[in-house]
């Protein structure tokens, strides 16, 4: 039972904390150096609220967050798969996930975005409108999901493996031995667990272009990054399927061990990454490397940052989680609301935040704290209600 307890705890202390840099990710974006407001449809924004005041240091904050944190929000996200069908069959899991993800995507995810895009209307537009507002919400802007993205392509994922489960069951098992030993082999680890992510996402990513969105509707997703998602969505489920807290991620595996080294690494590698691309710009410009080389080397340390950042926050959640906290408890316990709700307070806040005369930093942490506050908050009342019990 003790280490049952364990591993849910470092894993949802692991969750929550990726939730938090989300709020932060979002909060940052008003104040990056790159931010751009598209007033034709404000849904093309670089976001929604785009300050006069910005500081490089949040571009940097929030290109490092890009890089990997969803990547790892899948991977959590397939973590306990194969065990919730073990435990409750096809049927009824997807059942639960179609109450638990989708039901709240479908419905709150959009009534909530209704509140949270307001501002960004009145800033394109100059006017106070509700109806008019509703009608550009989901004609011109065609209906924009915001952050609940995540929660669709989640159940999307969820879905799939379900259905697929009862024809490869049998054949899951295959792997543990494979990271059995890996457990021992950091290096081997991150060899392959690179080269995994360099075939996923370099390939797309020259196909359709980083950054590039599609879908109908609120079925919005990065076309560049979903075949990525779905391959670190199953290598969750796989790992998951393994008795991984006394194998690949056990205290006594050297991967956990050295949890301090892949921070630096992983510091390290996004360090090069960010002085080196302006670097391979010029040389691209003057003619002096062809763009497919920098594209490739842009590529390849882009992949090992998101690698390096990636196994950096499992093992160190692995080593140093040993206890429960009461706040951090009633975070976790709160996480999937606040990452539904968050995005108001976030935009709120920046609209509010626009005339006022201070430094982009210290707007940025106004508008995390506030966030995270109101978001929270409103998730402990939502959540005492009977009948958000069964989605929340």
């Amino acid at each position: 039972m003790g280490v049952q307890t364990n591993r849910t705890l470092w894993i949802d202390y692991l969750r929550t904390t990726i939730t938090l840099m989300v709020i932060a990710h979002h909060s940052s974006l008003s104040y990056t150096t790159f931010a751009s407001f598209d007033k034709e449809k404000y849904i093309s924004s670089t976001h929604p609220v785009v300050d006069s005041v910005r500081w490089i240091g949040l571009d940097i904050f929030e290109n490092f967050n890009d890089i990997f944190f969803m990547s790892l929000m899948f991977f959590i996200g397939g973590i306990f798969i194969v065990r919730s069908l073990q435990k409750k069959g096809v049927a009824v899991f997807i059942r639960d996930r179609f109450y638990r993800l989708f039901v709240p995507f479908l419905l709150l995810g959009t009534l909530f975005m209704l509140v949270a895009y307001y501002p960004c209307y009145y800033l394109a537009y100059g006017v106070n409108d509700l109806k008019e507002y509703i009608v550009n919400f989901f004609t011109v802007q065609q209906w924009p999901v915001g952050p609940p993205w995540f929660i669709w392509i989640l159940f999307l994922f969820n879905l799939l493996f379900a259905l697929c489960f009862p024809l490869i069951k049998n054949r899951l098992g295959a792997m543990e031995s494979f990271f059995e030993v890996l457990k021992n082999k950091p290096m081997r680890l991150f060899g392959f667990w690179c080269a995994f992510t360099w075939i996923l996402y370099v390939p797309f990513a020259f196909w359709v272009g980083a950054g590039t969105w599609t879908g109908i509707g609120p079925f919005d997703f990065q076309l560049s990054r979903i075949v990525l998602y779905f391959g670190y969505f199953v290598l969750g489920v796989v790992i998951g399927n393994t008795d991984f807290n006394r194998g690949l991620f056990s205290e006594n595996s050297r991967v956990v061990k050295q949890w301090f080294l892949w921070i630096l690494l992983a510091v390290l590698i996004y360090a090069i990454l960010t002085f080196i691309t302006p670097i391979l710009s010029r040389l691209v410009e003057t003619g002096q490397l062809p763009e497919i080389s920098a594209w490739l080397i842009y590529y390849t340390l882009y992949v090992s940052s998101c690698t390096l950042s990636c196994i950096a926050f499992i093992t160190t959640f692995k080593a140093l989680t040993r206890t429960s906290k009461t706040w951090f408890d009633s975070l976790s316990q709160n996480a999937y609301c606040i990452y539904l709700i968050h995005y108001i307070f976030v935009l709120w806040c920046q609209f509010a935040l626009l005339e006022i005369q201070l430094p982009a930093v210290v707007k940025f942490l106004i508008v995390c704290m506030v966030a995270l506050a109101g978001s929270w908050m409103m998730s402990i009342l939502l959540r005492k209600m009977n009948v958000m019990k069964k989605y929340l």
